[in-house]
């Protein structure tokens, strides 16, 4: 009989063992979180609001979150005295070998929702209110629909065997084909699981961007309120990405039988 896993007893012990290890966790994130920050001052004097612009950002800042990642699910798999480094001090094989995991299951995800954006272009709100079709919005919309709906599939794939990155953070060789294999009879659950809290966290990171700003703006300081809003904005999401990792390095604990130095359970 395939593994089947508690949708709720997935959501609560990965947000209680995130919340119980808070200060660990800001002692990880700490350095990816200034380059990433860091990246977004630069992108925004470069004029970020481009599509292109805001695509490669978000490629770029794929390197300082794959660092933390493998960091913290491997305090979640090992304990904190697996993490030889800080996150962002260096790049070993591990984190290489990690993003190459990550492009394999969401590199087709990111193709597809990058040419989403660049077909469907930018959209004047005034056309909205003027009462009258576009023809040449409606000609990007019906252009970009089929690119929309493969996004779509593809992001629920990846999300069903995007836990596999946790075998990778600890050294396990894994695929996503014995990945999609572990997973049958749970699929639902992880997809669930993993949408709830990324759902939760697109939440969480626009309250924590709009009200800062909208109080230092308040005062008269726009720079200002642009920084501090994008730092809180990055923290938290930080936070959003600890606590699906933490669900991943879960997942593939229970669907596995996981243990350093013990083989992996057959799938099913």
């Amino acid at each position: 009989m395939p593994n089947k896993l508690p949708f709720g007893d997935l959501l609560s012990e990965s947000f209680g063992f995130f919340f119980a290890n808070l200060r660990l966790f800001f002692h990880l994130v700490t350095i990816p979180w200034i380059i990433s920050l860091v990246l977004r001052i630069v992108a925004a004097g470069l004029n970020r609001e481009l599509p292109l612009g805001m695509l490669a950002e978000k490629a770029i800042d794929v390197i300082p979150t794959v660092m933390f990642m493998v960091a913290w699910m491997r305090v979640v798999l090992m304990g904190p005295r697996s993490v030889e480094r800080l996150p962002g001090l260096g790049w070993s094989a591990r984190e290489s070998a990690f993003l190459m995991h990550l492009i394999r299951i969401g590199g087709v995800t990111f193709l597809l929702i990058g040419a989403f954006v660049l077909t469907l272009g930018s959209i004047d709100p005034a056309g909205f209110s003027s009462g009258q079709i576009d023809p040449d919005l409606a000609k990007r919309e019906t252009l970009a629909a089929p690119l929309g709906v493969g996004f779509m599939v593809s992001a629920l794939i990846a999300l069903r065997v995007s836990f596999g990155l946790a075998a990778t953070a600890v050294g396990a060789p894994f695929s996503p084909r014995e990945a999609w294999a572990f997973s049958r009879g749970s699929a639902w659950a992880i997809v669930a699981t993993l949408f709830l809290i990324y759902f939760a966290g697109a939440i969480a990171i626009m309250v924590a961007a709009l009200v800062p700003h909208a109080v230092i703006r308040s005062i008269g300081a726009d720079t200002a309120a642009a920084v501090i809003a994008w730092a809180i904005a990055i923290l938290v999401s930080y936070a959003g990405v600890g606590i699906a990792a933490t669900a991943q390095a879960i997942i593939f604990r229970r669907l596995t039988g996981w243990r350093e130095g013990v083989p992996l359970n057959p799938p099913g």
